[in-house]
Formats: structure tokens, C-alpha cells, sequence
């Protein structure tokens, strides 16, 4: 089932403190929203299931649509639903990052940048020395301790967020913590270089092609995208065209693979998990195919969206994203 209150939390950070193999382990970062509210995120740098380093992957200039919808920044804790247009993270559905793009790092090893601490400390030390840094933390938030001061930290009430990581496709004991836009990670924004950044974390033993409404892992599925393994992706896409609607909107398709694909069986979904069947034709090696997707209910909003390639087996092979300022140029194809 779902984890329970699951949301975000947009707050500044005010401290950090690293926790060693002997410890639970997390990396600890205590934060204050605009209304004084401490809270404590403990985001996990290690599994307790075998293998144990943590995947992660971060995008330095992240540009999706979910920033135009987050919270303002220090706002405090928002609940978020697993409804589609409720807010919350989806690794495989969101289109956020590619994870077959994700390393592992171990969690704390001595010398500099060479663990998955060091990783965090490079963003959320800035974060500390700048109020003007905001932090979004998606993830569980646990019950506030009104009578226990924070363990880490020592503020009253004790009071935080975990699970700053996927929550789905989970087996065995963990199984039961599994669900759909659930997932966590933890954004940075810099308003000063008007950039976001975006750190997604993984463990090797969860699957990356789950179940659309319980989370579980799909058995019949490769557990996780290997790069360079996709013999079709999205490369463009015309999301606003010239003219009033409906509107002629298009998806380019290029076959990276070293044989013909045929097309028949394969889908595009859009933001709203609607399909379009794409039409039977083979596209050679190296070759491109741009699909006229108007008419259908298949749409590409003017207000950011996601697009995402399935196989005939129903599997997800490649996934794009979109923000509202792309989609503001009329007649112009966005690239990816």
C-alpha cells in the first residue's frame, strides 16, 4: 500500500551533519520554514538490502513542468495525493530524468568528492550559506515528537521528513511501502543563476518498470533501463503549432538501433496517461519518423507536459518533458 503522508516540504536550510557507516546511515539536514517550523530531512546514502550503495543521479539544470507548481519557497510541509494532476513524483511516469543514467556511489569514504555525501554537501552547504537558496523536499513525513526534541538536531518538537527516495518497486519486506507519484528526491533552487537543480536516488534492489496503480514491481521486465539499450526515443516534438485547435501536433521518433523497427504495437502516452497507437511503418537504422498525433485524445498542453515511448509489451523505453516557456513558442519544434 502507499506510504502515508507523503508530500513536500519547501523550507531553507540551516545545517547539515553526515552520519558514518555506524550509524543509521543518513545524511541529516536540518531546515526552517518561513514560519519558524524546524524540520529535519534524513535522506538515506545507504540500503540495508544487498547491494548496498545507493543510485542517484542529478540534473544541474533541471527544467520540467513540476517547478511551476511547487510551493512557494518556505512555505512548510504541503500534503501531496498519487492522483495524476496531485503533485507528487514519479520516476518512471514523470519523464523527470533517464535512470538508466543512475550511478551508485558509496555512502562516506574519506577524501573529497568521492561519496554520495560529498555529492549532497555540494549543493546544500551553498544552500546553508545563502538564505536565498530554497530547498523542496519530497517524501514521508513522520509524526511530530511535541515532547522529544530532534535527535540530530535537539529542536522542539521533533519534527521531519524520510524517504527521500523511490517508493516503488520494492520487493520483499518492503514490498508493502509501494505506490504510484510517491516517490522522493530533493530539489534545489538558485535564483540567482535562475537554475534548479535536482538530486534523484535509487537502491539497486528496486525494479524500474512497476505496476501504474500498485507500485509493484512488473516480474515479466528487465529491473532497470541499461543505457544505450533503446532502439527508439523521442528527439522532438511540436507542442504548439501555428492556428487554433485542434492543432496538428507531432512527435519525432529516431531509431538508434542497428536494425529496422516496426512500429506497429508501439504507443505514445501523454501527461494524462492517454495512448496514441503509433501507425504500423518500419524506420530504418538511423533513421527518423515524425508522427501526427492531432485528432486523437492524445494531447500536448501549452502548459509543460511529458511524453513517453511505449513497446508493443506495454514498457516504457523513453520519456521527454516539456515546460511551459518551450511550449510558448507557436510553431516551433522543441528539441530533446
Amino acid at each position: 500500500m502507499p506510504i502515508k503522508h507523503y508530500g513536500v516540504l519547501s523550507a531553507r536550510a540551516v545545517a547539515r551533519r553526515r552520519e558514518g557507516a555506524a550509524d543509521s546511515p543518513h545524511y541529516q539536514i536540518h531546515l526552517r520554514d518561513d514560519a519558524g517550523t524546524n524540520y529535519r530531512a534524513a535522506v538515506n546514502v545507504l540500503s540495508d538490502q544487498a547491494p548496498s550503495e545507493l543510485l542517484y543521479a542529478v540534473a544541474d539544470d533541471f527544467r520540467h513542468p513540476l517547478t511551476g507548481s511547487l510551493p512557494a519557497a518556505g512555505a512548510g510541509w504541503t500534503e501531496l495525493s498519487s492522483a495524476p494532476d496531485g503533485g507528487g513524483l514519479d520516476f518512471i511516469r514523470g519523464n523527470l530524468f533517464d535512470p538508466a543514467s543512475m550511478r551508485t556511489l558509496p555512502p562516506d569514504l574519506p577524501g573529497v568528492d568521492n561519496d554520495l555525501a560529498d555529492l549532497l554537501d555540494h549543493y546544500v552547504e551553498r544552500a546553508i550559506a545563502d538564505p536565498a537558496v530554497g530547498l523542496w523536499v519530497f517524501g514521508q513525513r513522520w509524526p511530530t515528537e511535541a515532547k522529544v526534541p530532534d535527535k540530530v538536531f535537539g529542536f522542539l518538537p521533533g519534527n521531519g521528513v524520510h524517504d527521500i527516495h523511490m517508493n516503488q518497486g520494492n520487493g520483499g519486506s518492503h514490498r508493502q511501502d509501494n505506490g504510484v507519484r510517491q516517490d522522493g528526491a530533493l530539489l534545489v533552487h538558485l535564483p540567482s543563476e535562475r537554475r534548479w537543480v535536482a538530486v534523484f536516488l535509487a537502491f539497486q534492489s528496486q525494479a524500474f518498470h512497476t505496476d501504474d496503480v500498485t507500485g509493484n514491481p512488473i516480474d515479466t521486465a528487465p529491473p532497470r533501463p541499461q543505457g544505450g539499450s533503446k532502439p527508439l526515443r523521442i528527439v522532438a516534438a511540436l507542442v504548439n503549432p501555428p492556428g487554433p485547435e485542434p492543432e496538428a501536433e507531432t512527435v519525432t521518433l529516431l531509431n538508434t538501433s542497428a536494425a529496422a523497427v516496426e512500429l506497429a504495437g508501439w504507443q505514445l502516452a501523454d501527461t494524462r496517461k492517454q495512448r496514441f497507437p503509433l501507425p504500423g511503418q518500419r524506420v530504418a537504422p538511423g533513421a527518423t519518423v515524425t508522427v501526427v498525433t492531432g485528432g486523437s485524445r492524445f494531447r500536448l498542453g501549452n502548459h509543460g507536459g511529458a511524453i513517453t515511448l511505449l513497446d508493443p509489451a506495454g514498457l516504457k523505453v523513453h520519456g521527454v518533458a516539456y515546460t511551459e516557456r518551450q511550449a510558448a513558442r507557436e510553431g516551433e519544434s522543441i528539441a530533446f
